[in-house]
């Protein structure tokens, strides 16, 4: 792994648990312990640092995608990984909320010009996800219900962040594999 890369993925771990606006550059070049002069080598400003992270976690998003769509049988299978992701990655959430979420949300309250590229996660997710349902045979509702994946997701990540609470993140991946479940149901 480059040195670049390194800092690509402190400040990764950084912008999710301190946030964008409150990581600086001594705070990255102190994770990877490198001197702010060799820091400036790769990246001259917090904003490129800032795409490269929008960047990696899209491809890490496209890849983790493949991966679930190689792994699941059939649609709903798929989508069940997308839920499972909140029990996956639980304990995170319950503290920093969702990664994506959370960027997204930040920048949007700096109107930051990158907020447009950080929306391209969610878009990754919505696009897959309508996939998926349409797959299962629902042409003319599959973006509705994708949309409603992803918000219900987000409400769950940032309900459990703020009360720190695993068990209401079980529940709720449960509620969802159910409510996925009485749609095939409901659809055969």
């Amino acid at each position: 792994m480059t040195t670049r890369d390194h800092i690509v993925q402190a400040a990764d771990q950084l912008f999710y648990r301190q946030g964008y606006e409150h990581t600086s550059f001594a705070n990255i070049a102190e994770a990877v312990q490198i001197s702010r002069g060799n820091f400036y080598y790769h990246f001259k400003t917090k904003d490129e640092i800032l795409d490269a992270v929008i960047n990696i976690r899209l491809e890490n998003t496209r890849q983790m995608l493949e991966r679930w769509e190689d792994e699941g049988e059939q649609p709903a299978d798929r989508i069940r990984s997308f839920i499972n992701i909140l029990i996956a990655n639980r304990a995170k959430i319950k503290r920093y909320g969702c990664p994506v979420g959370t960027l997204a949300t930040e920048l949007a309250k700096l109107d930051h010009s990158s907020q447009a590229a950080a929306n391209k996660l969610f878009t990754l997710f919505r696009t897959w996800l309508r996939r998926q349902f349409r797959l299962l045979g629902c042409k003319e509702d599959a973006d509705r219900m994708a949309m409603h994946l992803l918000a219900r997701s987000q409400g769950v990540a940032t309900m459990a962040s703020a009360f720190h609470d695993e068990k209401f993140i079980k529940q709720e991946v449960k509620q969802m594999c159910e409510w996925l479940d009485s749609f095939i149901k409901n659809d055969q």
